[in-house]
């Protein structure tokens, strides 16, 4: 078994929802999920399918977004992941409903951070092992940072 780290490519103002499900119509579902959550979302889905054709399937509502989907879903190679990829809208507003669509196993991350996804990679294929979200932490919030970041809550509009 090889272990690698996939870097996924994430577009200025856009962020990434990576997960793991188990049927071919989940990127149906996903579609669904993201319109009906949202009509004001830009968003692209790759899903890599694990049996059959084995093929990468898309959906979405953005040309760019998807092709940025679709890539991410080759470098990752990883049976019956799927990534999202989606703007105009944070991810907070749709992972309630994708963690309630059936055939949804797993989230691994939803974050406008750099992501590595840390792939396994053996002679039957390709598992995602877990993400790398952003960076480490380089110390302890301060009063101000406290601050500044209740603020920025109230800036976005989830906060009062």
């Amino acid at each position: 078994m090889e272990i690698k780290s996939v870097a996924m490519e994430i577009p200025d103002g856009s962020n990434i929802i990576i997960g793991h499900t188990h049927f071919i119509k989940s990127v149906e579902d996903l579609y669904e999920i993201m319109v009906g959550t949202s009509a004001q979302v830009k968003f692209g889905i790759a899903f890599c399918e694990a049996s059959g054709p084995c093929l990468i399937r898309v959906a979405g509502n953005d040309d760019a977004l998807q092709a940025v989907a679709t890539k991410n879903a080759q470098a990752l190679a990883a049976g019956h992941s799927f990534n999202i990829l989606l703007k105009e809208a944070y991810p907070i507003n749709f992972l309630n409903a994708i963690k309630q669509c059936p055939e949804v196993c797993t989230i691994y991350c939803a974050t406008a951070n750099p992501v590595q996804a840390i792939v396994a990679e053996t002679e039957q294929g390709r598992g995602i092992l877990g993400v790398v979200d952003g960076f480490s932490p380089k110390g302890i919030e301060s009063e101000t940072d406290a601050i500044a970041r209740r603020d920025f809550l109230r800036q976005i509009g989830y906060k009062l």
